[in-house]
């Protein structure tokens, strides 16, 4: 049977078919959780305190970062909320606005990496045009072409979304309400939906996994053909770094949103939604910081710093 009625609240499961698991789960997330916060205003803070740092590359490092922290601020709460106690429940209202903003900020994302991916491929494959290339000017309009990308995202997705016949028990598989959990949720036909959420994952995944993969083979070509050691180091490090994020983001992202009734999504999905949204937002600062030296020297003079004060 399906409910219509509006407003309904909505039961997100999450883990509470492993009760002796959320309490540990709980205090877990919130270590993660302050973590995230820490580490990515970090990266924020030295993005705009240190002037070694006023570049393209960590322009968009710290948009990545904000991202990072709406992204988990979004979801974190309500899962704690849920884990705490026995109450699972979510009003539709806050279930329509965290799936509104999830939609565009996972999208923004997805478009923002492979903005970072053009930006290492000018500066490794054009070095002496990169700050010709690489003006303020365009970097502002990139990031808000990823922002504005994200933003059309949800606005087309959501509403077809939330018009789905959901079955009478509201009972979410999931932590958060996203779209393949509530495609799940539905009781009707949900084949539009699927197709919809299928183009979406063409245009938000593989489109930009095929362009960022297609840039880092001129950029592999452009590093072979460095002769300085030191140079060639520096560009797989701060290339590499990118790379891992991006591998770690759209693989879970692609699992999840490619095919949402397939039994392995239907089963797993929950956990790799957990990954993309609470483990990749921790792992991007420790993996820009510790592999970066320019951002551990700037670390630690904004560190002399504040000591010698």
């Amino acid at each position: 049977m399906t409910n219509k009625s509006f407003p309904v609240d909505f039961i997100l499961l999450g883990f509470s078919e492993w009760p002796q698991v959320e309490v540990s789960l709980f205090w877990i997330v919130i270590i993660i959780y302050t973590m995230i916060i820490l580490g990515n205003l970090t990266i924020i803070l030295l993005s705009c305190k240190d002037p070694q740092l006023h570049t393209p590359m960590y322009f968009f490092l710290s948009n990545l970062s904000f991202l990072e922290l709406c992204f988990t601020t979004t979801t974190v709460p309500q899962m704690l909320s849920n884990l705490w106690g026995p109450d699972k429940t979510i009003t539709y209202t806050g279930c329509v606005i965290q799936l509104c903003v999830f939609l565009c900020l996972g999208a923004t994302e997805g478009v923002l990496l492979v903005v970072m991916a053009f930006d290492r491929y000018i500066a490794v494959c054009q070095p002496l045009r990169y700050t010709i290339i690489m003006h303020p000017f365009l970097c502002w309009k990139l990031a808000l072409t990823a922002w504005i990308s994200g933003l059309m995202e949800s606005l087309i997705q959501s509403p077809i979304t939330l018009q789905l016949p959901f079955c009478a028990h509201h009972q979410v598989d999931d932590f958060l309400c996203e779209v393949p959990a509530l495609i799940r949720l539905a009781c009707g036909d949900t084949t539009s939906n699927e197709w919809q959420m299928a183009i979406s994952a063409v245009l938000f995944t593989i489109v930009p996994v095929g362009l960022i993969i297609t840039s880092y083979g001129y950029i592999a070509q452009a590093i072979a053909k460095i002769k300085s050691e030191e140079g060639r180091q520096k560009a797989i490090a701060t290339c590499s770094s990118h790379l891992l994020v991006v591998f770690m983001f759209y693989g879970t992202v692609a699992i999840v949103y490619t095919d949402p009734k397939n039994n392995f999504a239907s089963k797993h999905g929950k956990f790799f939604t957990f990954f993309y949204t609470i483990v990749t937002p921790l792992l991007n600062p420790l993996i820009y910081t510790l592999r970066n030296k320019d951002v551990k020297d700037a670390l630690q003079r904004l560190l002399q710093k504040e000591i010698s004060i």
